[in-house]
């Protein structure tokens, strides 16, 4: 099928957090986890204008990051998009110079990628063309600590080798377009500390039209939601996406299943605030994550503990003392248990933080997408997951570090309240 537009993450908290600002604008939305069709087998997704789709290329080296997006870029194209939105990390972790060169490789030539990761309802921002974490330099912050992809510059020109535009809001859009072509670069950096700056940002983007290649995070994607209106234009103040009608599976009165892959010290605060608030707490050790013998013990307890009913299950990544376990076997490891859990038949809803630990929880229940509908905060989207056994199942879905200290609890509610209104 062909879609209005399409959003090019590298995870999939990150496409799920940008991919909602449109359901919220009233645009029909899905989240796809991969393959070429639309949706599950139920058929979810048939009416989508907007899909997101993940490159899982953040933790790739340049090059193999630059192929990913590229072969995702050109089979859009391919299928006649009519608006492309390169989704990055708020704090711009990854290889995001490559994989914007790799979008701009197979383009229109003369196309501009305009950048700006700002999402100030989070604290990100812009400034000068350093990028801000709660007003503090990204480099400064955990960010410049990550223990796979830190960022360890904040001057945006200088980590990207791009010019920063000043877009003056005295202006107008053919201005504002006139400045960025007036670079003379196929990447520039635009500030932004507010949502009017992103606005503007948006409103360029638009009078540029074919010429421009929107790149930035959740923030840019609520004002260009707007502008890139759908063929069958909506009445401003258009009603939000509705929920599907699709019956979930799992006990509405059942239990909230909390996953938490990611290893950023926020949300280690946000498990251990939401263990503190009744959550029965299941944690492996480095042991339980590397033997197969300790696993099947742990894979025990888990069963035991979702067969009780319990309000909220949470499964944490291990203490600070087990972090030199490989990420990509903490994901795994916890997306098994996750389905062993949801085999219980009690669980009402699904949480999941950590983008590649999010994409294995949901790969592992033979999803094949989310379509998406509402947000618990900024940042955190709430959808229902399509295609295999767990189709229906309320999902809500977070990177590692956004969030306030009690969005698990938040979100855990969320999908509970949501199964229960079925």
């Amino acid at each position: 099928m062909t879609y209005e537009v399409a959003i090019v993450a590298d995870d999939l908290t990150g496409a799920g957090d940008t991919a909602v600002q449109f359901a919220a604008a009233g645009w029909p939305t899905l989240l796809r986890l991969g393959g070429d069709r639309p949706g599950g087998a139920d058929g979810s997704g048939g009416d989508v204008s907007v899909v997101a789709i993940t490159t899982d290329s953040r933790a790739r080296p340049d090059a193999g990051a630059a192929d990913l997006v590229r072969a995702a870029t050109t089979g859009l194209l391919r299928g006649g998009v009519t608006h492309l939105f390169k989704k990055v990390d708020s704090t711009l972790r990854g290889p995001v110079r490559a994989e914007v060169d790799a979008m701009l490789d197979v383009l229109a030539p003369g196309t501009v990628a305009l950048v700006c990761p700002a999402f100030p309802a989070v604290g990100r921002t812009v400034v000068d063309g350093v990028l801000l974490v709660d007003g503090r330099p990204v480099s400064e912050t955990a960010v410049g600590r990550d223990p796979v992809t830190p960022v360890t510059v904040s001057h945006l020109p200088t980590l990207l080798d791009a010019p920063l535009v000043r877009l003056d809001p005295r202006w107008t859009p053919a201005a504002w377009a006139a400045e960025v072509r007036a670079a003379g670069s196929r990447i520039v950096v635009l500030d932004a500390a507010s949502d009017e700056d992103l606005d503007r940002i948006a409103r360029t983007v638009a009078d540029l039209g074919e010429q421009a290649l929107a790149v930035g995070s959740a923030g840019l994607a609520g004002p260009l939601a707007a502008r890139w209106r759908p063929r069958e234009a909506q009445a401003p103040g258009s009603a939000p996406e509705t929920r599907p009608d699709a019956v979930p599976a799992g006990d509405p009165a059942g239990t909230a299943l909390v996953v938490v892959t990611s290893l950023h010290d926020a949300s280690r605060a946000q498990a251990e605030a939401l263990a503190a608030h009744s959550a029965e707490h299941l944690r492996p050790t480095a042991r339980d994550l590397t033997e197969d013998d300790a696993w099947a013990g742990f894979l025990t307890r888990v069963r035991t503990a979702a067969a009780g009913r319990p309000a909220t299950l949470l499964l944490s990544t291990p203490d600070r003392g087990a972090t030199a376990v490989d990420p990509e076997l903490v994901a795994r490891r916890l997306s098994d248990a996750a389905a062993h859990a949801v085999a219980a038949g009690t669980v009402a809803g699904l949480v999941a933080t950590g983008g590649d630990g999010a994409r294995a929880v949901l790969e592992r229940l033979g999803g094949t997408g989310i379509r998406l509908y509402d947000t618990v905060e900024p940042g955190v989207p709430l959808g229902v997951v399509v295609g295999g056994p767990a189709a229906g199942l309320p999902v809500a879905t977070k990177a590692g570090g956004f969030g306030s200290p009690d969005v698990l609890i938040k979100a855990a509610q969320a999908v509970r309240t949501e199964r229960s209104h079925r």
